[in-house]
C-alpha cells in the first residue's frame, strides 16, 4: 500500500512533461530514492504528448523554417495546444495557484540550485522538452516560457535535461531524503562545490585517507571540510568562488 504525501504538503509536487516521447518517462526518475517517492505519492509525474496535438492525419507536429534553413521548427499552434491542456489541468490540481512554465533550451538562463529550491516550494512545474531546431517563437513569448539551460552545450532534444531538471527538485522535497542534513552539505548548498568523501578501506593503493578524517576531532574534520570546499571551488569553479568571497564580505559587514 503507498505511503501518504508527507503532511508538510497539501499535494504531491507534480511535473508535467510536453514532449514527443512519453516513454522516456520516468526513466531513472522511476529508480532509487526519487522512484519511491514517486511510488509513495510524495510526487507525481505527468506526461502530455505533442503529437496528441498534432495537425492533420498524420498528426504533424513541425514544419519547415520561414525563411528557409536546415532543420524543421516545432509548429506554435500544436505546442500552445499541448502547454495550454497541461496548463489548465495543472492550475486544477494545484488549486489555483501559479504553475511555471519551463522551456528546456540551451539559451536560457542557467539552471541553478536556488531555482531547484524554488520549485521545490511550490506546487509543480510545466516542463516542454523541444526538438529538432527548437519551437517557433511566437508561442515561447504568448505563453511567456521561462527558458532553462542546463549548460553550455547542445541535447538531441529537452528530454535528458528535463529528467535533471525534476531530478534536482524531487530530492529535495520533504520526506525523499533519509537526512535533511546531508542536503545543507552537498555542492551549491553554500555556494561552494562538496568537499572530498572517503570511505573503508583506510589504505588504498598506497593511498591512505587523510589523517584528520580518522582523529574523531569533529571541529577539526568541519574546519578541513570547509578548507577542502573553498580550494577546489578557488580552482575549478572561479565563478562560483567570487560569489562566495563577495557573499562572506557582505555578511561580514
Amino acid at each position: 500500500m503507498n505511503a501518504q504525501p508527507t503532511p508538510a504538503r497539501a499535494a504531491p509536487w507534480r511535473a508535467w512533461v510536453v514532449t514527443l516521447f512519453p516513454d522516456a518517462f520516468p526513466g531513472p526518475l522511476g529508480l532509487s530514492l526519487a522512484g519511491r517517492a514517486l511510488a509513495q505519492g510524495l510526487w507525481a509525474l505527468e506526461t502530455v504528448e505533442l503529437r496528441a496535438h498534432g495537425e492533420g492525419r498524420h498528426r504533424a507536429v513541425d514544419d519547415k523554417a520561414f525563411g528557409g534553413g536546415p532543420g524543421m521548427v516545432m509548429r506554435a499552434d500544436v505546442v500552445a495546444a499541448a502547454i495550454d491542456f497541461a496548463a489548465a489541468e495543472a492550475a486544477r490540481l494545484a488549486g489555483g495557484a501559479p504553475v511555471p512554465l519551463i522551456y528546456l533550451s540551451p539559451r536560457g538562463a542557467p539552471f541553478e540550485q536556488s531555482r531547484a529550491r524554488a520549485l521545490a516550494a511550490g506546487p509543480g512545474a510545466i516542463l516542454v522538452c523541444g526538438r529538432y531546431e527548437g519551437i517557433d517563437e511566437r508561442v515561447i513569448e504568448a505563453r511567456g516560457f521561462e527558458e532553462v539551460s542546463l549548460g553550455d552545450f547542445v541535447l538531441s532534444g529537452g528530454e535528458p535535461a528535463a529528467l535533471a531538471l525534476i531530478d534536482s527538485v524531487v530530492r529535495l522535497l520533504p520526506g525523499v531524503l533519509g537526512a535533511a542534513e546531508s542536503l545543507a552539505e552537498e555542492s551549491f548548498g553554500s555556494a561552494l562545490l562538496e568537499y572530498p568523501h572517503y570511505t573503508r578501506p583506510q589504505t588504498w593503493e598506497g593511498r591512505a585517507v587523510p589523517e584528520v578524517l580518522v582523529s574523531g576531532d569533529h571541529r577539526a574534520i568541519a574546519a578541513w571540510r570547509l578548507a577542502e570546499a573553498e580550494r577546489i571551488t578557488r580552482e575549478r569553479r572561479p565563478d562560483l568562488w567570487s560569489r562566495y568571497v563577495e557573499s562572506r564580505a557582505e555578511a561580514e559587514r
